[in-house]
C-alpha cells in the first residue's frame, strides 16, 4: 500500500523552501511529497502586479491533479485561503486537507488592500505572531529571503459552490495559538476562520510553539502530516 501523496503550501512571503527539513523528513519516512512556490514567490524581482488569488488556487489545484490520485493537501498561514478555495474546486482529488497554524478561510483576507504587493514587516510580524523556538539563524533565513506577497492574493473575492468541500477530513494543527483560543475565535469574524463554521470533520492538534513549527519542531509537523497520509493510504492506495 502507497501512502497518499502530499502537498506542503507555505504562507506568505514564503516558497518551497520554507518545507525543505519537513520535507525531508516525510520522504525518508517513504512519503511522495510535494512543496509548491506558488506564482509571484519566486523571487524578489518576480513581477506580482498582475497576480489574482485564483492564480494561486490554480496552481494548487494543478498539483493536486498532478499527483494522479486523491492527496494530503497541508496549508500554512495565510494560504489557508487559497488551500480551502482549491478544495472547493477538485474536492475529489483530496484525500485530507492539513491546516498548519491556519484555518479554512472565505476570501477575501483584506478586501481594502490597496497595494500591488505586501512586503513582509518584520516589526508587523514579530509584534502580532508567535515565535517561540525560532533561532536567530531561522530569523535572518527568514528575513533575507522573504518575498512579497501578491497584492490580489489579500484582496480578491473567490465564490465558493461545491458542498463536497465541507466533508474532506480537516485537521488543524495549532501552534502559535492552541485549539481553545482557535474555538473561541470562531464567532469573532475573522475570514481566515470563516471556513470552520461549515467544514463537518475536523481533527484538532495541539503543537505549541512558533506560528512557522515547519523550522521551530519540524520533526514533530512531520509526523503529524505523515500520520494523516498513512491514514488515508487504505482509502485512496
Amino acid at each position: 500500500m502507497t501512502n497518499t501523496p502530499i502537498i506542503l503550501v507555505p504562507g506568505f512571503w514564503l516558497g518551497a523552501w520554507a518545507w525543505d527539513e519537513v520535507a525531508g523528513l516525510l520522504r525518508a519516512d517513504g512519503h511522495n511529497v510535494t512543496a509548491l512556490t506558488l506564482p509571484g514567490l519566486e523571487s524578489a524581482d518576480a513581477d506580482r502586479s498582475s497576480i489574482t488569488l485564483s492564480d494561486h488556487v490554480d496552481a494548487i489545484a494543478e498539483a493536486v491533479k498532478a499527483a494522479g490520485r486523491p492527496v494530503v493537501l497541508a496549508v500554512h498561514s495565510g494560504t489557508g485561503f487559497s488551500g480551502y478555495v482549491a478544495s472547493d474546486r477538485v474536492p475529489e482529488q483530496i484525500a485530507a486537507m492539513v491546516y498548519v497554524d491556519t484555518a479554512p478561510g472565505i476570501p477575501p483576507l483584506d478586501p481594502d488592500f490597496e497595494g500591488a504587493e505586501k512586503p513582509m514587516s518584520w516589526e508587523e510580524l514579530s509584534a502580532e505572531e508567535n515565535l517561540d523556538g525560532l533561532s536567530e539563524e531561522q530569523l535572518e533565513t527568514f528575513r533575507q529571503r522573504a518575498v512579497p506577497e501578491p497584492g490580489g492574493v489579500m484582496r480578491d473575492a473567490v465564490e465558493l459552490t461545491n458542498d463536497a468541500r465541507l466533508d474532506i477530513p480537516s485537521t488543524l494543527i495549532c501552534t502559535g495559538y492552541s485549539s481553545q483560543e482557535y474555538k473561541e475565535a470562531m464567532g469573532e469574524g475573522y475570514a481566515w476562520l470563516a471556513g470552520l463554521k461549515e467544514v463537518r470533520n475536523i481533527t484538532w492538534v495541539d503543537l505549541p510553539t512558533s506560528h512557522w513549527p515547519m523550522w521551530s519542531r519540524p520533526k514533530e509537523l512531520a509526523e503529524i502530516i505523515g500520520d494523516v497520509a498513512k491514514a488515508h493510504a487504505s482509502e485512496d492506495g
